[in-house]
């Protein structure tokens, strides 16, 4: 009951603590609500044009949320919030197949889902209106299920025939790797077969099992991910002639190839990002590595259910690691399979009485206090926290709760009792994220969404008269979804008044236009309210 109460709290709890923010959660929202309001299930539009940066599973999961006129936030976020719940229990299934265990705090089975619904990556991407989570839920599941597959294989070596026959009938596993596959196509495209592949590509090579190479790809499995992921692709090709060649071409290939969409970083980028992505657990990845090592070391790989899990993490970090355009959310599909590694590392490190151990432990223990020390700083820097409206004691509160949290994890990890840093831990985070939400989300609100400068304006008396003016593209996309329109930039040529949304760089370019009016607060909610008086002219 603890863990699930703990995994809903990470995935699900408060969705709608803030607004929708950056620019692609408004975009991907708006495009869901377009779908359910025209009924146009195939060619997804955004301000009523076609939009084929990504596939339509997102959009379809989303749109259901909005015909049942869920909050838009909750429409827009649980969809990713699901799919991080299927992740998490689909390698607790996992974990359960391929690792004993002697009681419930030394279970893979259950650590693996607790950790990775309690990482960074996990609790952020589970609250993103984005196909990331669909994705890399879908991914989890199809590799799950290829993991059963080759499981089966290395059971039926040395078999008869007729145990073969016998056994090949159990088709279950082979027809899911095909439909899960599928269902990561619809997410986010044909990455979806090259990480699989690849990944499967490389265990193959290193164990020289050929012939579970060729039992992955079954008939049976092509055509359930044929059944699955061709339709829509057919159909919307079908009614937008452009489809394919903007998709493909420009959304794929050239996103991977060329830096067109102005994401360029390092090689080394996701290096950074994976450590990030796995606090508060990031120090497991020491005797993860060890293992591997050893494992490598005594060519053991063929037996290593690890090594599989390994192969999986290590390819879509190296495949994305070449590409011209990189995002956080392309290591995401590497994160699951990493929390079960991570699992296996706790378990054996808690039965573990060496020094080794215990530091791990400590180590854990300690990230809090980084953790502490990270969040006030980055929260101080926000330029507004301390304006009307927000309380200025975010930053310490949040800084001294995590010296609170690590320094009980402190005192546990240095104690007998030091196999309860790992639930201890879960617990704190947990707690942590609720503060979050009731806290700091609600007070960030208006700073970062529109969602409040929407409900502001409602009544507006002149709705046709709200313009922006130099605004960022988050600021645009979500002004758009909350006002349920594009709102138009302001022209210095327009003679006429309005109000205009603007920056402090736009303000004094208004001044300088001689066209400003009335008062202005200048820390009002991260979006200057300028009146704009008629034109000189026009009076």
């Amino acid at each position: 009951m603890a863990a699930a109460i703990v995994i809903v709290v990470c995935l699900f709890g408060h969705l709608g603590a803030i607004g929708l923010v950056g620019p692609d959660e408004p975009r991907y929202a708006w495009i869901a609500r377009a779908m359910a309001e025209t009924g146009d299930w195939v060619t997804p539009r955004l301000y009523g044009q076609p939009w084929f940066e990504k596939p339509s599973l997102y959009y379809w999961a989303a749109a259901l949320g909005f015909l049942l006129h869920l909050p838009a936030e909750w429409a827009a976020r649980l969809p990713s919030a699901f799919a991080a719940l299927a992740a998490a229990l689909g390698i607790g299934w996992l974990c359960s197949r391929h690792y004993d265990h002697e009681n419930i705090l030394r279970s893979p089975a259950l650590l693996a889902p607790l950790l990775f619904a309690t990482s960074v990556a996990a609790i952020g991407f589970a609250r993103a209106a984005a196909p990331d989570m669909l994705f890399s839920s879908s991914i989890t599941l199809a590799m799950a299920s290829a993991a059963c597959v080759l499981r089966q294989n290395d059971a039926l070596r040395g078999a008869t025939r007729d145990e073969r026959r016998v056994s090949s009938s159990d088709q279950l596993p082979v027809l899911l790797f095909g439909v899960f596959l599928g269902f990561a196509v619809l997410a986010k495209g044909p990455a979806a077969i090259v990480l699989a592949g690849g990944a499967i590509g490389l265990w193959v090579i290193a164990t020289k099992q050929w012939r579970a190479a060729i039992r992955v790809a079954h008939p049976l499995a092509i055509l359930t991910f044929c059944a699955v992921a061709l339709p829509w692709y057919v159909v919307c090709a079908l009614r937008n002639p452009d489809f394919l060649l903007v998709f493909l071409l420009q959304h794929n290939f050239q996103r991977y190839v060329t830096p067109l969409f102005q994401h360029r970083q390092p090689f080394w980028y996701f290096g950074p990002i994976v450590v990030l992505a796995l606090l508060p657990w990031t120090l497991l990845l020491w005797p993860t590595a060890e293992e591997g090592r050893r494992i490598w070391r005594e060519n053991s790989c063929r037996k290593s259910p690890g090594f599989f899990f390994a192969c999986w993490t290590v390819f879509p970090l190296i495949f994305f690691s070449f590409s011209q355009s990189k995002l956080p959310g392309y290591a995401l599909p590497a994160i699951p399979p990493l929390a079960m590694l991570c699992s296996v590392a706790a378990t054996r490190a808690i039965k573990d009485e060496r020094f080794r151990s215990r530091m791990i432990f400590r180590g854990i223990a300690f990230t809090w206090i980084l953790l502490g020390i990270a969040a006030f700083v980055a929260l101080r820097r926000i330029p507004l926290l301390t304006a009307e409206g927000l309380p200025s004691h975010i930053a310490a509160a949040a800084a001294a709760w995590a010296a609170i949290a690590g320094g009980v994890l402190i005192t546990t990890a240095f104690s007998q009792r030091r196999h309860l840093v790992v639930p201890l831990c879960i617990l704190l985070v947990a707690a942590s994220v609720e503060a979050a939400n009731l806290r700091i989300l609600p007070a960030l609100d208006a700073f970062y969404s529109a969602r409040t400068h929407a409900q502001l304006m409602r009544n507006d008396l002149h709705p046709d008269r709200i313009f922006t003016y130099r605004l960022n593209r988050s600021w645009n996309y979500g002004l758009a979804f909350y006002f349920q329109r594009e709102l138009p930039e302001w022209s210095p040529d327009d003679p006429e008044a309005a109000l205009v949304l603007t920056t402090p760089g736009g303000i004094e370019e208004i001044r300088k236009l001689g066209r400003f009016r009335g008062t202005l607060d200048e820390n009002y909610m991260g979006i200057l309210y300028v009146p704009i008086g008629p034109s000189p002219v026009a009076r």
